[in-house]
């Protein structure tokens, strides 16, 4: 038995569907993400909204495409977490929808 595929379904050799790919071509360049440094009362709220819109705006996007990109975003001690949290996790950081951090 034969079932039809999607084209979303197709992959390439890096892994990323073609409707993967597209929505990564819809999210603007992670050096136009709001910035994070963990200091501050509210340093926080900027970057949460924003990627709260990203999900709104582009909702095919996968996590890891938005996770793949907070790096970019933090600086100083938030940087400094970020990479001490994706060592003790083996490379991956969890996240969901609800909850960026």
């Amino acid at each position: 038995m034969n079932k039809a595929i999607s084209p979303s379904q197709y992959q390439d050799g890096d892994g990323m569907s073609y409707s993967e790919k597209e929505a990564l071509k819809q999210l603007p360049e992670a050096s136009r993400w709001p910035k994070f440094s963990g200091t501050g009362e509210y340093d926080h709220m900027d970057l949460i909204d924003y990627i709260d819109t990203l999900f709104i705006d582009v909702p095919s996007i996968p996590d890891y495409c938005i996770t793949a990109r907070l790096n970019t975003a933090f600086k100083g001690h938030a940087s400094i977490w970020y990479t001490e949290m994706k060592e003790i996790h083996g490379g991956r950081v969890k996240s969901s929808k609800s909850t960026v951090m």
